[in-house]
């Protein structure tokens, strides 16, 4: 049903007295601070009729009214207006994005950690999962018992690892088998690495000492760690500070359900043309969060990659406001992360203390 641009009016005069008091709204207070150009009595009138409509609801007999779920959709969907950040809080974020971080999981809890400061709520930041391919096999002798498997992937980081032998292996042999990995293995993901490819491998290389197996084993390792997605989540605690959540136990249940990063991995991709997305209270699928709203914004990561950035909060948000910061965060990251470069030395790039060793007896 079509309401009309006065209910529309209200509707909008409703939610945002609600966002900034957390209070019910009456129609004296909406007479006083919205300029209606209608009298209280007519407001009334409007206010009834919208909660006859389901936009709005009534806790109490007396007390005014308040947003339900369809009303917030509504707002998010036909009346927030999209805010531009003050050039404060611009250059703050700027700023903070633009610090040098080494690695992706400090990038991610740190963007994660600045949403959470500037909305006031738990935060999280995904990275999404996305197979990934061997790019490069480089296989570095090291003695006769000895040699480090090192794998460049797609994404440009680098895996190795420190193999112990229980037998002798000859040079020629650790060279022809880089040689075989990076012909037959580059551009697979673990699925295509197959037991024929493994034994074609094997018969091709002459080896009968389960060097290929231990290379393709370490291989698929990579690529299955490498395709799992990151979850990161910062400020839980600040969701106690809302009204809505000072029950102990509703709180309990929404921390609980953040704590868990495979609950997190499971959140809707972000398909909006906006780069936004508002899930407003029952739109959630998991029960815990049906007294919630989530919203997230996605962002570039490179190499095809997509991730999330997003706040959990209570029904009565400042949509507008929190949609336009991880808009602009989302942004952020998606100049630092859209492209990157391949590491330069590849090989030799043993990290002092980063070498995982396995032994074969």
């Amino acid at each position: 049903m079509e309401i009309s641009a006065r209910k529309k009016k209200i509707l909008a005069a409703v939610v945002d007295e609600y966002i900034r008091t957390a209070e019910p709204v009456g129609s004296k207070t909406i007479a006083e601070k919205a300029n209606m150009g209608c009298s209280s009595a007519t407001i009334r009138n409007e206010l009834s009729e919208l909660t006859s409509l389901g936009y709005l609801e009534q806790p109490h007999t007396s007390a005014g009214r308040v947003p339900s779920p369809q009303g917030y959709r509504f707002y998010v969907n036909e009346l927030m207006e999209r805010q531009k950040l003050s050039i404060e809080e611009a250059e703050t974020i700027n700023a903070r994005l633009s610090e040098k971080m080494e690695q992706l999981d400090r990038l991610m809890t740190d963007a994660g950690r600045l949403a959470g400061q500037l909305t006031g709520y738990p935060a999280l930041a995904l990275s999404t999962p996305r197979a990934v391919a061997a790019k490069r096999f480089d296989l570095l002798y090291v003695d006769s018992n000895t040699f480090i498997i090192v794998i460049l992937l797609e994404n440009n980081t680098v895996r190795n690892k420190l193999v112990h032998l229980p037998f002798s292996v000859e040079q020629g042999q650790i060279q022809k088998l880089s040689a075989l990995f990076n012909a037959g293995f580059t551009g697979l993901t673990e699925e295509e690495i197959t037991p024929v490819l493994i034994s074609a491998t094997e018969r091709a290389a002459r080896d009968n000492m389960g060097l290929t197996s231990i290379i393709a084993a370490f291989t698929i390792e990579t690529l299955t760690q490498s395709r799992a997605g990151e979850a990161f989540v910062t400020g839980e605690s600040s969701l106690l500070q809302q009204p809505e959540f000072r029950d102990p136990d509703k709180a309990h249940r929404v921390i609980s359900y953040l704590s868990d990063s495979h609950h997190l991995m499971g959140l809707p991709a972000v398909t909006e043309e906006n780069g936004v997305r508002v899930i407003i209270g029952p739109e959630n699928l998991a029960e815990e969060l049906r007294d919630s709203s989530v919203v997230m914004a996605s962002y570039d990561a490179g190499e095809g990659q997509r991730g999330l950035i997003g706040v959990v909060g209570p029904l009565r948000m400042d949509y507008s406001a929190v949609a336009a910061k991880l808009r602009y965060i989302a942004d952020g990251l998606s100049r630092l992360l859209g492209s990157g470069e391949a590491p330069a030395g590849f090989g030799k790039m043993i990290l002092k203390g980063d070498v995982s060793t396995d032994e074969h007896e």
